[in-house]
C-alpha cells in the first residue's frame, strides 16, 4: 500500500492563489466599468459571485469524493489481502 502524502509545492500553491486573486478581480473590474445600468451590473455581479461560490462547492466535493473512493479502495485491498494471506498459508 502506498502511504505516502502527496502535496502541492509552494510555488504551486502561490500560483493558484494570485491566480484566482487577478481573476476575481478582473471580472469585479468588469461589472464595475461595464457601461450599462446599475441593475445590469448588480445582476452580473450577483452571478459572478455565484459562479465562484459554486465553483469552490463543486471543487471541494469532488475532492471528497475522490478521497472517499480512495478510502475504499484501500479498504478493499486490505480485506484482500487479508484473505489472501488467510488462505494462502
Amino acid at each position: 500500500m502506498d502511504s505516502e502524502l502527496k502535496s502541492n509545492s509552494n510555488s504551486w500553491v502561490f500560483f493558484v492563489k494570485v491566480s484566482f486573486a487577478i481573476a476575481l478581480f478582473a471580472a469585479a473590474a468588469g461589472v464595475v466599468l461595464a457601461p450599462v445600468d446599475i441593475v445590469i451590473k448588480g445582476y452580473m455581479a450577483i452571478s459572478a459571485l455565484f459562479l465562484v461560490s459554486t465553483t469552490i462547492t463543486l471543487s471541494k466535493t469532488l475532492r471528497d469524493e475522490h478521497e472517499q473512493q480512495r478510502i475504499t479502495n484501500r479498504i478493499s485491498e486490505a480485506r484482500t489481502h487479508q484473505l489472501l494471506k488467510e488462505y494462502g498459508e
